[in-house]
């Protein structure tokens, strides 16, 4: 992570209040070094309706807030920052090249969240001035010409400046896969396209997934399938957006990673049974939520989602307690053979993707052996109950099917543990 070197050394931090429309600042981001610092703005802290933007992290205090050991800037700041696929796009328009082959380390952290679309997840932007808020504004392009944009970042060839404008909308997404942000009258999607590098139809994968998450009773946004210049495009209604008279409300979010007080690099030390812990001790409606991420766990393992790692789970922040997002980007991954592992532990230093690994972890989701096997017995009923409904309204060939069923779906290795 690129922190020195920075064309600017400063940023103010912007955030949208619970139940408001318009932004205000809530502080200034400073380059020290090699690290990236805090520090809240006095006009903010005097705010009657003041939230942290993250209690553990960064607290209401004056002064510049020390970072976590092992950190170089806040991962609550980190959250709001692009990922590869937006820092590819960033890339591509202040570099004029997005080769696989270029370091993304090229740019500065302040660069990216400067550079990236102002619609990002979450809460928060990224402003040069502390008293005027200038959006980096969306242009209005056809799905059509996103899918072109798209595949040119791929292929690291500069774009328009049309299309560089509407790509960077979208550029403050998280994720490695080619997406862009779209709206429609009151509702906004994040549209997920196919890439090059694609060995099966992930698109339609992820498609599947949701749709079946919902049917087995998981906490899912609704998702639709359309096409353009002959591939598959993936709709997602967005969560942290809600419409209202005037404009739009912002939910602030907080990704597991940030909770565990890990980087990127350390993630793997992530955990479920970390997660459940800090779920007891700090969210709101603890017993439910817990179930609910216990049945998202069994649900990765019943169809080989094993990119759930600590980004791929977040939380609401409204100023005093924490609720858990819906699930998202649950996406099958290519398997060969059975035996794999889930990115984040599931307990004890276990990660083996299998039914037996989560019954063995329930009783940190409160969760009694017979009670964590019988969610798994409904979700196996309902996946193979669904399958061929979900496949027709997804027109998944009959090759695919067979290609995704015992493989990622139902998988022999991940059954384990059920009768």
């Amino acid at each position: 992570m690129t922190i020195s070197n920075s064309r600017h050394n400063e940023a103010y931090v912007w955030i949208w209040l619970p139940g408001e429309t318009d932004p205000v600042v809530a502080g200034k981001l400073t380059v020290d070094g090699k690290e990236l610092v805090f520090n809240y703005g006095k006009s903010y802290l005097n705010r009657n309706d003041a939230i942290s933007i993250h209690e553990a992290e960064l607290p209401l205090r004056s002064g510049v807030l020390p970072l976590i050991s092992g950190l170089r800037m806040p991962n609550c700041i980190r959250d709001a920052a692009p990922d590869a696929w937006g820092r590819r796009v960033i890339m591509n328009k202040v570099l004029g090249t997005s080769s696989p082959d270029v370091d993304t380390a090229e740019l500065d952290e302040l660069t990216y969240l400067l550079e990236s679309g102002s619609d990002r997840i979450g809460a928060l932007d990224f402003q040069l001035s502390p008293t005027e808020y200038v959006p980096r504004l969306k242009a209005s392009p056809t799905l059509e010409e996103l899918l072109q944009a798209a595949e040119k970042v791929e292929k690291g060839i500069p774009l328009s400046p049309e299309l560089d404008q509407a790509l960077i909308h979208g550029s403050s997404i998280g994720g490695a896969r080619p997406k862009a942000l779209i709206e429609d009258e009151s509702r906004k999607y994040i549209a997920k396209f196919s890439s090059s590098s694609d060995y099966y139809n992930v698109v339609k994968a992820e498609f599947l997934a949701m749709r079946l998450a919902k049917h087995v009773g998981l906490d899912v946004p609704a998702v639709s399938l359309t096409s353009s210049l002959g591939k598959d495009v993936l709709l997602i209604e967005r969560f942290d957006r809600i419409s209202v008279a005037g404009g739009w409300h912002r939910k602030h979010m907080i990704s597991a990673l940030t909770l565990f007080e890990l980087d990127d690099m350390m993630a793997r030390y992530a955990s479920y049974e970390k997660l459940a812990e800090i779920i007891r001790h700090r969210f709101a409606d603890p017993k439910t939520t817990l179930r609910e991420l216990f049945s998202r766990l069994v649900f990765n393992v019943l169809c080989s989602n094993t990119d759930d790692h600590a980004r791929n789970h977040a939380a609401f922040w409204d100023g005093e307690w924490l609720r858990l997002t819906p699930a998202y980007d649950i996406c099958p991954q290519l398997r060969s053979g059975n035996e794999t592992s889930q990115a984040m532990l599931i307990s004890d230093g276990n990660r083996k993707s299998q039914i037996s690994s989560c019954i063995d972890a329930a009783p940190a989701f409160l969760l009694s052996r017979e009670e964590a096997r019988e969610i798994a017995r409904h979700q196996q009923a309902v996946i193979q109950d669904n399958w061929n409904m979900v496949c027709d309204e997804a027109l998944v060939s009959e090759i695919d099917r067979a290609m995704f069923w015992g493989r990622q779906f139902l998988n022999t290795y991940s059954c384990i543990g059920l009768d």
